[in-house]
């Protein structure tokens, strides 16, 4: 099985390539079906919209959290299609890392002209 890190290399990697192949703005949606069949091809397990709730005192709440992807149970793909990132998609990033208990995730956006600057890695507990 591979670690957060070679998982996380394989993500960015193909990031890069489906932005070369497709390019920037296109829905969020696309994205996301082509990068889950690519991380498939790769040997990768892949969760599609993976329900995150939330659990407190022994109770759990159902509030609509979704991941976008998580792969290999290890990562959080979080995707965006959108001019810029805000700090309120960084903080989605890290609430779904907390309520999971996952170590690393991936913030990307696909709404710029270019990768660099549109790629966020946050983790929660994982060693650098």
């Amino acid at each position: 099985m591979t670690t957060e890190n070679e998982a996380a290399k394989i993500v960015i990697d193909r990031a890069v390539h489906i932005h070369q192949a497709l390019g920037p703005g296109l829905l969020e949606s696309v994205y996301e079906t082509v990068r889950a069949d690519e991380l498939r091809r790769q040997g990768l397990h892949v969760e599609r919209q993976k329900p995150i709730p939330i659990v407190f005192e022994g109770r759990q709440f159902d509030e609509g959290f979704r991941a976008d992807l998580i792969v290999n149970s290890q990562v959080i793909i979080e995707l965006k299609s959108i001019e810029q990132l805000a700090r309120v998609h960084k903080k989605q990033v890290l609430t779904y890392l907390r309520l999971s208990g996952i170590k690393l995730g991936l913030l990307i956006n696909f709404g710029g002209e270019l990768m660099r600057g549109n790629m966020q890695r946050l983790v929660n507990g994982l060693p650098e």
